[in-house]
């Protein structure tokens, strides 16, 4: 391959051309998009000012065509910030109308754009509603979490939400049909203290769904635990033909999980072991299965020894 050898005059020239070169290319960039251009982009429908004597739904889609004038640098920002596609439109006239004309809100909607690019059009420009009955909710909130807690420390008690019931205005024929209200995610990591918090309300999907309030209050207590071994008599259930029945062995130990603060006040009343003897009768079991049926809430079983126990019936 050929090398091309330049002396010096001839590099200095060389330099000289691309440096003129590059800055005509900048010039020419800059130039183009200091230019106004029209150009046409989908920008989301957000409400405001809904009104409160009547439910409303939206008869077509949350976002529309808009029409935009403005430079190339104003057209280039509008596609990098996401802020700049959402439209707010003003309700207040469905008080008395069944529609609204986006045309006509044009200075107030261009007022309020975050990047200052002006739009001059709308597609559709008329927005049709339809009305209902207006009804008024009270539905349960409901807790969206993922919590790691710390090695031995977990939830020691019910979660407490206040307020633990929220109030949805809407359409009648669509809240009828809620049953409770999701707040946004509750994310911890390596928790090891209780957990006080303010979590907001998950929006509502539809602009004609008001929800109230949009913020509660979560307390989870946490605590340490620890392990404990207690030995538990076993009771037989369903001894319905009044067998005389021998189970080996009569008691079970059984290791569970328990707060720090409780360890002491713990005995073996707060717990029930049983075994079902129609497992034996109606499926032919040969050992039967123990089973915890009765236990304080904050403890959480580890072990049963034995699982299953061994039994002779006289007849």
């Amino acid at each position: 391959m050929a090398i091309i050898k330049l002396s010096v005059t001839e590099q200095r020239r060389a330099s000289v051309f691309f440096t003129c070169l590059i800055l005509a290319v900048c010039a020419w960039i800059v130039i183009t998009l200091s230019n106004t251009y029209t150009y046409n982009v989908k920008e989301i429908l957000n409400f405001k000012n809904v009104p409160q004597k009547r439910a409303f739904h939206s008869l077509q889609s949350d976002t529309v065509n808009v029409t935009v004038k403005g430079t190339g640098w104003q057209m280039l920002l509008s596609k990098m910030n996401e802020q700049n596609k959402i439209i707010k439109v003003d309700l207040r006239t469905l008080d008395s109308d069944a529609y609204i004309v986006l045309s006509l809100q044009l200075p107030a909607i261009n007022a309020e754009k975050a990047v200052k690019n002006e739009i001059i059009a709308f597609n559709p420009d008329t927005l049709y509603f339809d009305f209902s009955d207006r009804g008024v909710r009270r539905v349960p909130v409901q807790l969206v979490r993922s919590i790691n807690y710390q090695q031995q420390f977990t939830q020691s008690g019910d979660v407490v939400i206040k307020p633990s019931y929220v109030t949805i205005t809407g359409p009648s024929n669509r809240i009828d049909k809620i049953t409770a209200w999701q707040t946004d995610s509750l994310v911890l990591q390596n928790v090891s203290e209780n957990i006080n918090s303010s979590v907001n309300l998950a929006p509502s999907a539809e602009g004609n769904i008001s929800i109230s309030p949009r913020t509660v209050r979560i307390n989870i207590p946490v605590e340490e635990y620890t392990e404990k071994t207690m030995e538990l008599p076993v009771k037989l259930v369903a001894n319905n033909d009044f067998f005389n029945v021998k189970i080996f062995p009569q008691k079970v130990k059984v290791t569970f999980t328990t707060s720090l603060s409780r360890y002491a006040d713990i005995d073996e009343d707060m717990f029930e072991a049983e075994a079902n003897l129609d497992l034996w009768r109606l499926y032919g079991y040969s050992v039967l299965p123990v089973k915890i049926t009765r236990m304080p809430p904050f403890c959480k079983i580890v072990s049963i020894e034995p699982r299953n126990i061994d039994f002779i019936i006289k007849k």
